[in-house]
């Protein structure tokens, strides 16, 4: 974390760059040839599943973990060769809150401070500055022992950023909070990049990358499989999408064949066997023809639409699975 405001001339203008980050964990590559480029200012999305080794990346890149192979800079500071000048240069944020209990909200701002030896005054005044951003100045006294999951997510950060970073890294900052708090998070995200802040978010959530990321990795078994903005990745899987709802699953069959004709990809139902998606050419017939397709079938249907693709349908085309269904690979218990 930046305390003395020199800032080096990154390389290439980039905040954060890396260049086939490897990392094993026993005979289990976490991270497979992983290359990231991050603009200043920028807030960038490393989205995968559970296990798919986007928190490992993330700590190599905060040097929590050695690199077994490739290279990464921060600020244009060599992550390997300078660990603690690229400390001084970013936050990070875990999957969970790791605030001190018995410390109340101030408290914990003040410890932080003082671990990064800044000025007493600054501390005092940076501390209730965030505690006022962060809607935490009527907590502040109080022990953090009784604050909400979301107080608490909001206090974790807000000790990240007590330093000043130019670069912060979140590693699935609304895991576990509720949809509320979830909201009012990303509405502090994005307060971060209008500051200027550079920042890499991971996230199993599709609607949080849509909606905060202005360009996304798509990483699965330690690899990046995709990059691009919302738009470009959705526009790798064509257009509109035609999206079936039958009521009953042991019609699965009947139903996609009958919808094939009508597709220009091979219609795919998902893990309930009554939701039936495909990509389409564009036409206002789609829909009428689709539901006398599957009448005459014998399929009863319970809805129709045409709907643009999601992140879930290009992770699902790019993968052939739900990237909020999987569950944890064993190798992230490791990294954990």
């Amino acid at each position: 974390m930046s305390t003395n405001g020199d800032r080096p001339t990154s390389r290439d203008g980039l905040a954060i760059e890396a260049s086939g980050l490897v990392k094993h964990f026993g005979k289990t590559k976490a991270v497979d040839g992983v290359d990231l480029a991050v603009p200043h200012g920028a807030i960038y999305g490393l989205l995968g599943p559970n296990g798919a080794g986007k928190t490992t990346a993330v700590r190599l890149l905060s040097t929590l973990l050695k690199l077994d192979g490739g290279r990464a800079f921060i600020d244009g500071i060599d992550v390997a060769r300078d660990p603690n000048r690229v400390r001084t240069r970013i936050g990070l944020t875990g999957q969970y809150a790791a605030v001190e209990e018995r410390l109340t909200g101030r408290e914990n701002l003040d410890l932080v401070g003082r671990l990064y030896h800044l000025p007493r005054s600054e501390v005092k005044k940076r501390g209730s500055d965030l505690l006022e951003r962060f809607d935490l100045t009527d907590a502040a006294d109080r022990v953090a022992k009784g604050y909400s999951g979301g107080m608490r997510r909001r206090l974790d950060i807000a000790m990240s950023l007590i330093a000043r970073p130019s670069v912060l890294f979140l590693d699935e900052p609304t895991t576990g909070l509720d949809p509320r708090s979830r909201l009012a998070m990303w509405d502090l995200i994005e307060e971060l990049e209008h500051d200027g802040t550079t920042v890499l978010l991971t996230t199993q959530y599709l609607d949080e990358a849509d909606r905060l990321a202005e360009r996304i990795v798509v990483i699965d078994t330690g690899k990046v499989i995709a990059e691009g903005t919302s738009d470009e990745l959705k526009d790798q899987i064509g257009g509109d999408r035609l999206a079936v709802t039958i009521a009953k699953p042991e019609n699965r069959e009947r139903a996609v064949a009958a919808l094939a004709p009508l597709c220009i990809g091979e219609p795919e139902a998902d893990h309930s066997k009554t939701h039936i998606t495909a990509p389409i050419h564009a036409g206002n017939r789609v829909v009428p023809n689709a539901i006398r397709a599957l009448d005459d079938a014998g399929v009863d249907v319970l809805d129709v639409e045409v709907r643009r693709p999601t992140l879930d349908d290009v992770f699902l085309t790019l993968t052939g699975k739900h990237v909020e269904r999987e569950q944890a690979e064993n190798f992230e218990e490791v990294e954990r």
